[in-house]
């Protein structure tokens, strides 16, 4: 019974469909609401950095979801969102890095799932039901 339900390739699918999709949503919303670019973007000048870098979440919550889905570079698609994570969490998440959300779970779980998600990804690669396997 339990070799019936081990499906390597189907588990990859399943995993770059759920981190991919959910993400693309994140980058979606962004597209259709543009004054939160600029706020990514005062928070990138509050580091010290050009506001124009603002525009790299695109590249990882757009073009690397999409790339996901499709099964294209699947493991850089990955490793950009897994970036964009990293990101995000340096500029709006620090002081949650450490607490506990109000349900007891880590207050940055969703956040640990897209980086974790992305990351497990970069190591597995597309699987065979991709664009193009890897």
């Amino acid at each position: 019974m339990l070799n019936a339900l081990h499906n390597e390739a189907l588990g990859k699918l399943v995993l770059r469909l759920s981190v991919g999709g959910l993400i693309l949503l994140h980058g979606i919303a962004k597209l259709l609401n543009p004054s939160s670019m600029s706020r990514i973007g005062d928070r990138v000048a509050n580091y010290g950095l050009p506001e124009f870098l603002a525009y790299g979440v695109l590249l990882g919550e757009v073009v690397a979801p999409v790339m996901l889905v499709l099964g294209w570079q699947s493991r850089i698609a990955g490793l950009l969102i897994t970036i964009n994570m990293i990101v995000a969490i340096i500029l709006v998440h620090t002081n949650e890095l450490f607490a506990l959300g109000s349900s007891g779970g880590w207050a940055l779980e969703l956040q640990g799932m897209f980086l974790f998600g992305a990351l497990t990804i970069v190591f597995l690669g597309s699987g065979r039901m991709a664009l193009r396997p890897d």
